[in-house]
């Protein structure tokens, strides 16, 4: 008779973030499996502790956190200016991006009030400071946010209700070299997030339609190439390529970890680490 290691053992390992084929194993009593099961949590939380012990020890900052510095710093020194935008964003601009009551998406949004809600991205602002940046700047415009985002999203290993998107713009780029360009931009961030092996997809969403997924074991980030049936709502036509990347994501594929709460904002973890330990 196989043994597995039972639900809660199996919970335990992966808080712990047990190599995936130990929780698989099986075993032919129950008293070796649960003989093996205490050995490696106890094994797994010395080691969980001595990573504590080493952040206390030195200067220390999330994976999340160097990560967005990493990625704001290679940015602007490729050409591209920061902005930042309000989290709380009016209903009316998640309907300039078709994101109306009969779509998915607008189930997945959390309204603050009737007409105000958390940002499920950041594509709405930056349209709509890419429309005055037409009037004031020189093309081509290079612009990125970096900041928190909010869905009433599935659950799971891979998905969070509250995560970090970085999307990066630019605008008036050759438009016969759009797909290239893309794949340039998709590979600086890439590098500076330490992920080496990743397709480029060609996927469909619901709000821009045809896309070009960035794909390492799991989605990562998205990009469109432009001109989209979007664009005149916000005043401008102009070839463009734009990408978003959860950053969550690119920690979680960088680091090999098997649950995406591990990098979120949360009171359970720090840094990766289970704090229950």
């Amino acid at each position: 008779m196989s043994i597995s290691f039972s639900k809660v053992q199996k919970q335990r390992l992966r808080e712990l973030d047990a190599p995936l084929d130990f929780q698989e194993k099986s075993f032919c009593s129950v008293q070796d499996r649960d003989e093996a099961f205490r050995n490696i949590e106890q094994l797994l939380v010395r080691q969980a502790k001595q990573h504590l012990l080493e952040i206390r020890n030195i200067h220390h900052r999330p994976k999340l956190c160097e990560l967005e510095s990493k990625l704001t710093n290679v940015l602007i020194e490729n050409g591209f200016f920061q902005v930042i935008t309000p989290i709380i964003l009016a209903k009316g601009l998640l309907a300039k991006m078709s994101i109306t009551p009969e779509r998915p998406l607008f189930k997945q949004v959390f309204w603050v009030s009737d007409d105000k809600c958390l940002r499920p991205m950041l594509a709405p602002n930056l349209y709509y400071l890419l429309g005055e940046f037409t009037r004031l700047y020189e093309k081509p415009i290079r612009a990125f946010e970096v900041g928190p985002c909010f869905r009433k999203d599935s659950k799971g290993g891979h998905h969070l209700n509250e995560f970090t998107m970085l999307n990066l713009v630019e605008l008036g780029s050759p438009e016969e070299g759009g797909k290239q360009r893309l794949e340039e931009l998709t590979a600086i961030v890439m590098d500076a997030a330490e992920i080496k092996g990743y397709d480029l997809v060609t996927a469909y969403s619901e709000v821009y339609g045809e896309t070009i997924d960035v794909v390492a074991g799991l989605e990562v980030g998205s990009g469109v190439i432009g001109p989209n049936a979007l664009d005149t709502q916000w005043g401008w036509v102009d070839p463009w390529v734009g990408i978003g990347f959860g950053l969550e994501r690119l920690v979680m594929v960088s680091k090999g970890y098997q649950n995406i709460q591990r990098v979120g904002r949360a009171l359970v973890y720090f840094d990766g680490v289970r704090l229950n330990i």
